[in-house]
Formats: structure tokens, C-alpha cells, sequence
């Protein structure tokens, strides 16, 4: 992320070398091509360098009893003066690609790429924010800007989940040229619609991420009202369910509550809430997180009891395990917890969000937590599709030592991506997010910038993804 790698901070090779592919499916006879970057470290025109390739996850010959790991590879400059390596990588996981003038000589370089199993094929990673605020509800900025910031910072995607509000996520989508397919002529970001969910009996916060239309707009009165009074306030394509009133909506829970296996009254009208909402979300096929249950406002926003049977019950499709606040009780807490379930066979997809109020550095939370989706494409279905499906990491940067959450699998190659992939990537999309700041505000100059650098992102992920 930007703010680990801050612009000019990188592996020292990803100065001085392209690599590319970095990512692809294993197999035989891989092909990975290294070009130089500047005459400094130009290749000799037909000199043969002799290279190694090691397996990173598995135990070197040498050091423990051996292994065969290693593969030596020679290869010619071919005449554009790169040099194309071509190995094995029959499992997955990194691989390091150590550069030797000659045989027995001291490395000049070493790289890094990794192999996926064949069920990523297709998959690229789209890293995003799944929960945060503008300046529509309690955060700080206009949708619009917001949106440019977190480009800036290097996201992929985002939601606005403004409290009780489904409109501004469409506002900034409409003011980015976003249609129905997710596409838009001035930038490949996308916004994803959502709102964060709060009704009549329930204190548990609910995030509705990618739903096609509004939770809170079900219940008149409603905040939605605010953008406009027609359907296309409160969903995407102008289709959604009737609407109550609330005395009808408080009825409807009080008499659903009476099932709910718990004591205190006040759990078990929230609980039907939640089950209600659940049930919305499945309707309008987006993604229900469960969001920051160890956030201190006094106390604990809920009961470590209430916490656990709400888990154990699941009326939501995904735990965001990391988000919204940088003391240790927070994502320390819910981390322990993600882990501690599983284990009891409770396994959920997870997210990493930030709960922004404040996309700048200003806010020292703006940047604390993301989620990478290994998804098809980048769209809401997909993303939402995705995750359901277990294929997302959180990631925490509220240090800069970066750590990961969720299944080892995505932990490894996520750490891999933060390190190889990211800081490249992130240099492209701080100038993409700079002009749409500037065309969001008024620069008339910054569409046609725009409209220049559309294309950039997803053609480096056709470069550096071979999958």
C-alpha cells in the first residue's frame, strides 16, 4: 500500500528490473522474462547467465536432508536484451529466481514470482475497502472525493456505506460514469454500492455491501429521501421490494423475536433484526458483513456472549475481521476470535475494511485495513461472488509491517502481492486518483488525462497475471 511503501520505497530489483509474469499457474516450462530498466543493468548480448530457481516453501538441498529443489536454468539475451527463463513450478506458492553472471559466481540479482493452483485461473487480485464513510452521513468529504483518495491510495474498488443512506454510493457512481455493467469511460475503479444498515431495535451494525437496493429504504420514513424520492434513490436499477412503516416493521420483529433462543429481551428483537436483514441481503444478492463487534464506545458495542451466538447463528455472509480502529482491542480481539471459531468449525469469509470518516492522511485511520479479492473481474458481482466463495484476505496496515488475516493459503500470497505487485501498481493508480480528484472538483483539463490513462491498470494485470 501507499502508505507502507510511501512512493519511493520498493524491493531493490523492482527499481532495476521488469519482471514479468509475476504471477501464474503451475506447471511445466513456465516462461518468466526479466528486462532490464536502464543501461546500468543491461544484459551482455551473448553471454549465457546461469540462474536458480528454488521452490520458497520447501527446505533447501544443503540445509536439511535434500529436497531437489533447485533447478538451474542458462539462458542468451535474446535480442531485445531481456533474458527468458523457462522452469518448472509444480506447486504453488513463491519462488525465488537468483541471477548469476556465471556458474559458482556471486548472484546478481534475485527475484521473486509466484504459482497458483489451477483454481485461480482467471483470478486477479483487487484490493478495496469494503465499509466507509463521506461527508452524506458522519464522515468528512464529498463521495466524489473520497472515492479519488482511496484511488490515489491504490484500491481497486470501494463502497460508500454512509449510515442509513443507499444514495450516495449511486451519487458517486453516477458522477463517475459508472453504468449498470460496472463500466465507465473515465476510470477503471469501481464503486460498489451499499450503505451501512441501521433499523428500529437493533444496536448491531450491519454492512450491506453490493445489494441492488437499499435495506433502509425498505422502512418509511427513511434517510434515502434526502437524494430524491423515487426508486432509483434507493437501488440500482430502479427494481426493489414495497416498503412499511415502521410501526408495521417494529410488529413484524416483536412477533419474529418471540423464537430467538435468548434471555434478555433486547437480544433477542435485535437478533430477529438481524435474521430480517439477512434475508433482505439474500434478495437483493449482496454481501452482509458483520461488522467491528469488539469496537469500544464505553464498552464493548456488544456482549462477548451476544458476539458469539450472533457468529455461531450467521445471519450475515462475511466476519470483518479487521477495521475502524487502531488500538489492539479492536482487530486483536476479532482476530482471535476468526481464529478461534474456525477451529470450532465456524469458517466464514473475511474482510478487511477501515470504517473511514476521512479518506486523507489527516485521519490516521483513513488507511489502517483492506481486503484483497481474488476475483474474475472487477465488478460487484464478482467481487461479492468472490468472497462468499472464501476468495479474500484482510489485510492490516495500521503499522508499517503489514500483517494478514484469513486462510494461510491467501496470507502467503497476499504477502507476496504487498511486496511485489502492490508498489508497482500503487505508483499508477496515485496519478489516476490525482485527476479524478481534479475532474470530480471542477477541472475540465483532467477528463481528457483521464480518459489517457484508462486502461493502464487492468493491462498490467494482463502483463504481470498469466493466469
Amino acid at each position: 500500500m501507499s502508505i507502507i511503501y510511501d512512493n519511493d520505497i520498493m524491493r531493490p530489483e523492482l527499481y532495476d528490473y521488469d519482471v514479468f509474469p509475476l504471477c501464474f499457474l503451475t506447471g511445466e516450462g513456465r516462461t518468466v522474462t526479466i528486462r532490464p530498466l536502464g543501461i546500468h543493468r543491461r544484459f551482455e548480448p551473448g553471454h549465457e547467465y546461469v540462474l536458480t530457481v528454488l521452490d520458497a516453501c520447501r527446505a533447501e538441498d544443503g540445509r536439511f536432508p535434500g529436497t531437489g529443489n533447485g533447478q538451474t536454468v542458462r539462458a542468451v539475451p535474446d535480442e531485445d536484451g531481456c533474458l527468458r527463463v523457462s522452469a518448472d513450478f509444480p506447486a504453488e506458492g513463491m519462488y525465488f529466481i537468483f541471477l548469476h553472471h556465471e556458474a559458482g559466481g556471486g548472484r546478481m540479482a534475485q527475484f521473486r514470482v509466484y504459482a497458483l493452483a489451477h483454481d485461480m485461473a482467471g483470478r486477479i487480485p483487487l484490493r478495496g475497502d469494503l465499509h466507509l464513510h463521506s461527508c452524506r452521513s458522519d464522515g468528512r468529504e464529498d463521495p466524489a472525493v473520497v472515492v479519488s483518495h482511496y484511488r490515489a491510495h491504490g484500491y481497486d474498488f470501494t463502497v460508500l456505506s454512509d449510515h442509513e443512506r443507499y444514495y450516495p454510493s449511486l451519487e458517486a457512481r453516477r458522477r463517475m460514469g459508472i453504468n449498470e455493467n460496472d463500466e465507465s469511460e473515465l476510470t477503471d475503479m469501481l464503486i460498489v454500492p451499499g450503505e451501512e444498515v441501521h433499523l428500529p431495535l437493533n444496536d448491531v451494525h450491519f454492512v450491506n455491501f453490493g445489494g441492488e437496493f437499499s435495506i433502509n429504504a425498505l422502512l418509511t420514513p427513511n434517510r434515502n429521501t434526502e437524494g430524491g424520492e423515487g426508486r432509483e434513490v434507493r437501488s440500482l436499477h430502479g427494481d426493489c421490494p414495497d416498503t412499511m412503516t415502521r410501526d408495521e416493521f417494529i410488529a413484524m420483529i416483536r412477533e419474529r423475536a418471540k423464537s430467538v433462543p435468548r434471555e434478555i429481551e433486547s437480544e433477542r428483537l435485535s437478533y430477529a433484526v438481524l435474521e430480517w436483514t439477512n434475508e433482505q441481503m439474500k434478495a437483493n444478492k449482496g454481501l452482509g458483513i458483520f461488522p467491528h463487534p469488539y469496537w469500544l464506545c464505553s464498552t464493548m458495542q456488544l456482549s462477548d456472549d451476544y458476539t458469539r451466538f450472533i457468529y455461531e447463528h450467521r445471519p450475515f455472509d462475511a466476519f470483518e475481521v479487521l477495521g475502524g480502529e487502531n488500538y489492539y482491542q479492536h482487530n486483536g480481539f476479532q482476530t482471535s476470535l476468526y481464529y478461534e471459531m474456525k477451529a470450532k468449525g465456524y469458517d466464514y469469509p473475511v474482510v478487511g475494511s477501515t470504517d473511514s470518516h476521512g479518506s486523507t492522511r489527516m485521519n490516521r485511520n483513513a488507511l489502517i485495513c483492506s481486503t484483497i479479492v481474488f476475483a474474475p473481474s472487477n465488478t460487484t458481482r464478482a467481487l461479492v461472488d468472490s468472497i462468499k466463495s472464501y476468495y479474500s484476505v484482510a489485510v492490516d496496515t495500521i503499522s508499517p509491517e503489514y500483517r494478514l488475516v484469513g486462510d494461510t493459503r491467501w496470507v502467503r500470497f497476499g504477502s507476496f502481492l504487498m511486496e511485489n505487485w502492490y508498489p508497482l501498481h500503487d505508483k499508477v493508480c496515485e496519478a489516476e486518483g490525482l485527476y479524478l480528484k481534479r475532474y470530480m472538483t471542477g477541472d475540465d483539463r483532467a477528463e481528457a488525462v483521464l480518459k489517457a490513462m484508462k486502461g493502464q491498470i487492468p493491462a498490467m494485470f494482463r502483463k504481470y497475471f498469466a493466469v
